[in-house]
C-alpha cells in the first residue's frame, strides 16, 4: 500500500513533465521555419519606398464637389486624395485607401486638417487647416512631402463651399 508522501512523490513524478511540457507548448511562442527559398526575398514593408516612375504633375481642376466621385466607392474610378488642395492619385494603394479601408476617410476630400492632427475622425477630415498649430503643420507638410514622392499629382481643388481657391503648397517642399 502507498503511503501518503510516497504517493504525493509518484504524483510530482508525473506532473512535473506534464506542467513542463504544456508550458512549453503554450507559453513560448511558436516560431515558423521559413523555406529556403523564401528566406533570399526580401520582406516586404507596408510603408512604400519613394517611386521614380510618378508622371509630370498635373494641375488639371477639381471642384470640392467633383473630387467626392473618387473615394474609392466606385472601383471603375481612380481614387484621389487632396492635401492642401493638391490632388493624388492613390489607386495604386485601394488597400489602404479603398472603400472600408483604414485611411478611406481621405479618399475623395481634402483632409488636410486630420492628416495634420494624425487624426481619424470624420469631423477633422476636412481642407481648412488653419488652426493646425506649429507641429501640427509640421506633420502635415511631411505628410505632403510623403504623398508628394510616392503618389502622382492629378489636379488642384478650385473653389470651396465658399468659393475661395484652395491655397497652394508652400514653395519649399
Amino acid at each position: 500500500m502507498l503511503t501518503f508522501q510516497s504517493a504525493v512523490t509518484y504524483l510530482l513524478a508525473l506532473a512535473i513533465p506534464v506542467i513542463y511540457l504544456t508550458y512549453r507548448h503554450y507559453a513560448r511562442p511558436q516560431t515558423t521555419q521559413i523555406p529556403a527559398e523564401d528566406s533570399k526575398k526580401p520582406l516586404k514593408s507596408i510603408m512604400q519606398g519613394p517611386r521614380d516612375d510618378l508622371e509630370p504633375p498635373k494641375d488639371n481642376p477639381y471642384t470640392t464637389e467633383a473630387l467626392k466621385e473618387f473615394d474609392g466607392s466606385n472601383t471603375s474610378k481612380p481614387i484621389y486624395v487632396a492635401i492642401k488642395g493638391t490632388i493624388f492619385d492613390v489607386t495604386h494603394k485601394a488597400e489602404v485607401y479603398g472603400r472600408g479601408r483604414s485611411y478611406n476617410i481621405f479618399a475623395g476630400k481634402d483632409g488636410s486638417r486630420g492628416l495634420g492632427k494624425s487624426s481619424l475622425k470624420p469631423e477633422d477630415a476636412v481642407a481648412d487647416y488653419s488652426d493646425l498649430d506649429e507641429k501640427d503643420l509640421k506633420v502635415l507638410d511631411d505628410w505632403y512631402s510623403f504623398f508628394q514622392k510616392r503618389y502622382n499629382i492629378v489636379g488642384k481643388v478650385v473653389g470651396d463651399e465658399k468659393g475661395d481657391a484652395a491655397d497652394p503648397p508652400p514653395a519649399n517642399l
